[in-house]
């Protein structure tokens, strides 16, 4: 049981996270793009699997639908163990989530200029992973109580 609440409190994490940067993708050219860089690694995977072809809407709801998905198993890992502790954990989830979406994707073979730009692009990208891990922390609190 402690396996689908941990899933559910992920999913509101990854939900919460993909809302924010859905919401405010558009709104300055100085936000983080994530929908750019998933599209681009699923891209550069299909591509290296032959599977080219059409892009565009395709490939973004691809790339939201796996975004969902392995960020909700990611966040996830929030909740085990002690809940006392899971807000110490979610913070250490949340900045390590971030800093990786901002310094993995070059040495990837991805440009990394959609979450990494300039420092407040930066400093935003961490901050949408950190937001979605506390979601993900405060789900966890209601619901295992």
């Amino acid at each position: 049981m402690d396996k689908i609440k941990n899933l559910i409190a992920g999913f509101a994490g990854a939900l919460a996270l993909n809302i924010l940067h859905e919401s405010l993708k558009d709104k300055s050219s100085d936000v983080p793009r994530i929908d750019r860089l998933g599209e681009e690694a699923l891209g550069h995977t299909l591509d290296f699997l032959g599977i080219g072809g059409k892009r565009g809407e395709n490939l973004y709801g691809a790339t939201l639908a796996g975004d969902l998905i392995s960020n909700t198993i990611y966040y996830s890992l929030i909740g085990s163990g002690n809940t006392k502790n899971v807000f110490s954990r979610s913070i250490a989830s949340g900045l390590a989530a971030g800093l990786g979406a901002v310094t993995l994707p070059k040495p990837m073979g991805l440009n990394p200029k959609p979450v990494a730009k300039n420092n407040q692009v930066k400093i935003l990208t961490v901050a949408y992973y950190l937001v979605g891990a506390l979601v993900t922390a405060s789900v966890i609190k209601v619901i295992k109580k």
